[in-house]
């Protein structure tokens, strides 16, 4: 895809409201559309520094609306914390994964959509453990075991949103692209 003064205001958009729904209140832990953002990206954009760009800058903004609403009282979890550092390098990491996607075949997403939560549940949960205990998980085979049943329900629910936001944007962009070859050829 080149990156054109519409397409990088589309995807500014997309990244604010990608941000302003993480950061809804209420919202199932872990169902929001960052990891779908990521593979689509990696997968859409050429230009490399773009396909990181969108989906970081999309986290970032959600992370200060966090951090806005735990001021505010609203939410009990800052948006800034110790660990951002890390977190954001793996979550940077997925968009790699988007690299190896084909975005013209639906297994190829299928399997982006299923691989890249999988790979931030084992790594991010294997990080919390080692950092701190997982919220005091002895630091042995039971307590990392623990610490990732404890993730299982953010896991479910981040499959279950690349899968959704991952076939609105992927099936969104077949569309547009379907589209404007019929009004070139039309």
């Amino acid at each position: 895809m080149k990156i054109s003064k519409f397409n990088i205001y589309t995807f500014l958009m997309l990244v604010l409201v990608a941000a302003a729904y993480r950061a809804i209140p209420g919202r199932p832990w872990g169902f929001a559309p960052q990891f779908a953002m990521a593979i689509f990206s990696g997968a859409v954009i050429k230009d490399k520094k773009f396909a990181f760009a969108f989906p970081m800058l999309s986290l970032l903004i959600s992370d200060i609306f966090y951090q806005l609403l735990f001021i505010a009282g609203i939410f009990e979890i800052p948006g800034l914390y110790n660990g951002m550092v890390s977190n954001y390098i793996l979550f940077g990491a997925l968009t790699v994964v988007g690299f190896f996607t084909n975005p013209e075949k639906v297994s190829s997403i299928a399997k982006s959509a299923v691989s890249a939560p999988t790979l931030f549940f084992i790594v991010s949960n294997l990080m919390v453990w080692m950092g701190n205990g997982g919220y005091q998980r002895p630091k042995n085979t039971v307590g990392l075991l623990q610490t990732y049943i404890d993730g299982l329900p953010f896991y479910a629910n981040s499959i279950l949103a690349t899968v959704v936001f991952g076939s609105i944007l992927f099936g969104a962009h077949q569309l547009i692209k379907k589209s404007a070859g019929a009004s070139v050829v039309g």
